[in-house]
């Protein structure tokens, strides 16, 4: 097969459409033939030699995929060979195929198309795991959630408001902005041009929200804590701005705060499988209703995942680029 091989860590021209080896199937593995592949921060990142892969996974970058199932490992009990299906990997999407537990593979909406497909997984297994069962959001609470616009952002948007959550955002532009009202944010703060916790407070009279989903970490940390609300809950799921912070305890304690945080990538088969069964059951049927779908910024053929890489590093995107795998 080919696959989008990294000659060494670098910038978005080491990325190079090569022949490899096929993936191996273990029990329970189902071989995926890749349509598309969602395309997602961490891939930068390990592009970059910093987010290597987990122990056993693919080096191939690429974190979720969709396409026909191609052949099955020994004991797979739910999938057949044809089977369109989308998966949350741990890694090897850039490819024509790859190999994934058939726990972590749902089946492919029939009201998406498979580009589309792509872009689902990680964004939605990451706020169900996050956002919902973490923070437990409620209907009625409020949520802040930085890069309103990022794929993440759009997909906790969208889960958010179905459930009936009040919605904060944070974004860098007007279009972002606009973008952002569209999916119906309830507020919309420009981080450039204004104070984000200071614009909490004045909208809710000082009281705060009651979770913030934060990508941002560094010093975005003591002012996310001062802008939620007694018994608030911040999550942390990524640190672009840096993994350390300096933090007063007093407003966590005063406020009763929750403060944690996590990681998919690196979770157990099992326990991804567990998640994935919880999304099938609790949040597919938006998917398949309508009512949530993917906001796609740009479609590339996988063979020019360097341009991708080089439109996310700007950070001008708003939702989700995906790359096509040619039949």
């Amino acid at each position: 097969m080919h696959a989008m091989l990294c000659s060494s860590p670098g910038g978005p021209d080491v990325l190079q459409w090569a022949e490899a080896p096929m993936p191996i199937l273990a029990t329970g593995d189902v071989l995926i033939k890749v349509a598309a592949a969602g395309l997602n921060r961490a891939d930068l990142l390990q592009r970059q030699g910093k987010y290597p892969p987990p122990p056993g996974a693919s080096p191939i970058i690429g974190m979720e995929v969709s396409g026909a199932i191609a052949a099955l490992g020994p004991n797979v009990k739910r999938w057949k060979v044809g089977d369109k299906v989308c998966a949350l990997l741990s890694g090897g999407g850039y490819a024509e195929y790859v190999a994934v537990p058939e726990g972590q593979c749902l089946p492919a909406p029939a009201n998406l198309s498979l580009t589309e497909a792509a872009a689902l997984p990680e964004c939605i297994v990451t706020v169900w795991a996050n956002v919902f069962e973490i923070a437990a959001l409620k209907p009625g609470e409020t949520i802040l959630v930085h890069g309103g616009s990022s794929g993440i952002g759009t997909t906790a948007i969208q889960m958010a408001k179905i459930l009936g959550a009040k919605i904060f955002v944070t974004v860098g532009s007007e279009a972002k902005a606009e973008a952002c009202r569209k999916l119906g944010v309830d507020l919309v703060i420009n981080y450039k041009t204004e104070d984000f916790a200071a614009a909490v407070l004045s909208a809710t009279n000082n009281c705060g929200v009651d979770i913030v989903l934060d990508m941002v970490g560094g010093d975005y940390l003591a002012r996310n804590l001062s802008a939620l609300a007694p018994f608030g809950r911040h999550v942390s799921i990524a640190t672009q701005q840096g993994s350390k912070a300096n933090v007063d305890l007093r407003p966590i304690m005063q406020k009763r705060l929750i403060v944690t945080g996590s990681t998919l990538r690196g979770r157990a088969a099992e326990e991804k499988a567990r998640l994935v069964q919880e999304v099938e059951a609790k949040v597919w049927p938006w998917v398949i209703s309508g009512q949530l779908k993917p906001l796609i910024y740009k479609v590339f053929p996988i063979k020019n995942a360097t341009e991708a890489h080089k439109v996310m590093e700007t950070g001008a995107h708003i939702g989700k680029i995906v790359l096509e795998v040619a039949a």
